[in-house]
């Protein structure tokens, strides 16, 4: 299937489904204006500058079922699922194929105000705070994607935080694909931060089937003043989905943001990362590292767009490509005219493990502003042969000094995890994905559920 013919099997099934086109709805205008807006634009190319190095048509040519209604139910999802990170105590939320799955109530709220629950539920029980937000901080007037999602999301999840709040424990949102077909989801989040409080969330993505899969989610979050989130971004699917990842910021004056997105596995991902610096004395820093190999894809394309003076922000992303992976950074940060007394700092870094490897990276700072410092830059190598030589002289053998090395170069975006069993989790993740014990754990039929950590005793060159 190509991916026109693709846009007009969607267009077909939009115009025929009552659902999009009630007029009692407040969502109806504005799916039928992102419809519109998608249809007109498509699905990116690579004639896009932004998508000049990712074409969608590859990953992009199956037949995909989507469901309007949630024909999921409420099931158990301990039974198949389980989290993996020792010691996490969170608030969870789940997503199963882009439903929202509970056990007692599709809304929780806490006697401090905070509310965590399905956003289709929230559309009935909290209009007022729905109508206010929803589809304010994404673009659906130029991004085709994003306009996508605001036609078609059925569901997702809803975060409220009231001001002067600060949650005693992270919340963690589980989006599962785990379906014997080939599906296609438009997950929608929306999450709100209030004047003066504080939230830590994990976003885990994973795949339990190997059915291919076309994921396309989209995530609001504003962060009021003096507001402060810690966000991470978990990838793990397998290799036969496409997943697109839209996450927009809407900052006001003192927030701090801190969003950390690691790529670990999947056959096409896309991260999309925005964010409006809509205050003075904001705080922004993005971090980003991603582990490819075989033929996987993965491409971060993030947006800084200072609009206000005496604010920073520090972005960093790092990735290792092995076999004939491919990766994609494009960084872009604008100051505008007036905000004077900015930092900007951007850093992408890049290790090349094979000949047939490739990273294509275009950092990119367009300044207004006369009275600003900022910076950008770019690196691609393979393993310093120095250290290594430096290692083996010491006894350590070659691929032990090429794992040290490697773990070494993952380990300063990895360590800037704030919550530590995730970052012990993530830590034991990129040992095992460096040493390609990942990729055989996707390609395995048993998917264990013991608690225990696995333990791998692997001599890789034997599957060479």
């Amino acid at each position: 299937m190509t991916l026109n013919e693709f846009k007009e099997k969607l267009k077909i099934r939009f115009e025929e489904n009552t659902i999009f086109h009630s007029n009692e709805d407040f969502l109806s205008p504005l799916r039928k204006k992102s419809f519109n807006t998608f249809y007109a634009l498509g699905f990116p190319t690579t004639k896009l500058e932004d998508w000049r190095f990712s074409n969608l048509e590859n990953f992009i040519h199956e037949d995909y079922n989507y469901y309007l209604e949630n024909n999921e139910g409420n099931p158990d999802i301990e039974h198949f699922f389980r989290c993996e990170i020792m010691d996490l105590d969170t608030y969870s939320a789940v997503l199963l194929n882009g439903w929202f799955v509970y056990k007692n109530a599709p809304i929780t709220k806490f006697a401090n105000g905070v509310i965590i629950g399905s956003l289709k539920k929230a559309f009935e029980e909290y209009p007022e705070i729905i109508k206010k937000h929803y589809g304010k901080y994404c673009d659906i007037e130029n991004n085709a994607l994003q306009a996508l999602n605001t036609a078609f999301a059925s569901d997702g999840v809803f975060i409220y935080v009231p001001d002067n709040i600060t949650l005693d424990k992270p919340i963690q949102i589980i989006n599962i694909i785990n379906k014997k077909e080939n599906l296609f989801i438009q997950p929608r989040n929306l999450v709100i931060i209030g004047e003066n409080s504080s939230l830590s969330f994990v976003m885990c993505d994973d795949a339990l089937s190997h059915f291919p899969a076309f994921s396309n989610a989209l995530t609001e979050i504003i962060v009021k003043p003096h507001a402060s989130v810690d966000h991470y971004k978990m990838q793990n699917n397998n290799n036969h989905s496409a997943m697109i990842n839209h996450i927009a910021f809407h900052q006001k004056d003192k927030s701090r943001v801190s969003s950390n997105i690691m790529s670990l596995n999947g056959g096409f991902i896309r991260n999309n990362t925005t964010i409006a610096v809509n205050g003075e004395y904001c705080e922004t820093n993005l971090n980003g590292l991603y582990l490819v190999d075989g033929k996987q894809h993965v491409d971060n394309y993030t947006y800084i767009d200072h609009l206000k003076p005496n604010s920073i922000s520090r972005e960093l992303y790092k990735g290792i490509i092995d076999n004939k992976a491919k990766a994609v950074f494009s960084g872009k940060i604008t100051v505008q005219k007036n905000a004077q007394k900015t930092e900007a700092y951007q850093t992408n870094k890049n290790i090349l493990l094979t000949d047939e490897a490739t990273i294509n990276t275009k950092p990119n700072l367009q300044i207004y502003a006369d009275d600003v410092k900022c910076s950008h830059g770019a690196t691609v190598g393979q393993l310093d042969t120095e250290a290594m030589f430096y290692l083996q002289a010491r006894g350590i053998n070659e691929n032990s000094a090429r794992m040290l090395l490697m773990n070494a170069f993952a380990e300063e975006v990895a360590t800037k995890i704030s919550i530590e069993p995730l970052r012990e989790r993530i830590c034991f993740l990129i040992e095992k994905r460096l040493k390609g014990e990942l990729s055989i754990c996707d390609q395995c039929v048993l998917h264990c559920k013991k608690n225990e950590p696995l333990v791998f005793n692997i001599d890789m060159d034997k599957l060479k």
